[in-house]
């Protein structure tokens, strides 16, 4: 509502101001939209075939070596902003998602798939390598010490 009537009195002042801050507003709308659809339409599948029963036994605290495979790998084909996907993370996290896969999915964000074609023509293949499974480890290590930090040492 306060920048409404901010934009109203810009463009009483000043049309032109004005009018090239909306362009600059619906361009970041457009950009941002498909992220935002992406993610709602994300939230909706999960709340219809998602129960609190398959998210605990996948990605609870007992999910095991699997719950942190799902979580590396879903953190690494993940695209759009980051804060798009914490909505998403929340609902996950109130059905029974483990906390430290929270962070393992968040951390393997850092491999971005689009982006490995050029860091392999600038870098070569085996740096890319070393890189992106250097990042699936600190995934999991970061995960761990999240557990660890609230008072669960030991537990997966």
């Amino acid at each position: 509502m306060i920048m409404s009537v901010i934009y109203f009195l810009l463009f009483l002042i000043e049309p032109t101001i004005a009018y090239d801050t909306g362009l600059v507003f619906i361009t970041m709308l457009q950009q941002v939209l498909p992220a935002l659809g992406l993610v709602f339409l994300l939230l909706l599948l999960a709340n219809l075939f998602l129960d609190p029963s398959r998210v605990k036994r996948y990605l609870g605290k007992t999910s095991g070596i699997s719950g942190w495979i799902i979580a590396v790998f879903s953190g690494i084909f993940s695209v759009g902003s980051v804060y798009a996907w914490y909505a998403m993370l929340s609902d996950l996290k109130k059905k029974g998602m483990d906390q430290q896969l929270v962070a393992a999915f968040l951390y393997s964000r850092a491999i971005k798939l689009p982006l490995l074609p050029l860091m392999i023509h600038y870098f070569g293949v085996a740096y890319t390598l070393i890189l992106s499974l250097y990042l699936v480890i600190f995934a999991v290590l970061n995960g761990f010490l999240v557990g660890k930090s609230q008072g669960r040492p030991g537990e997966s």
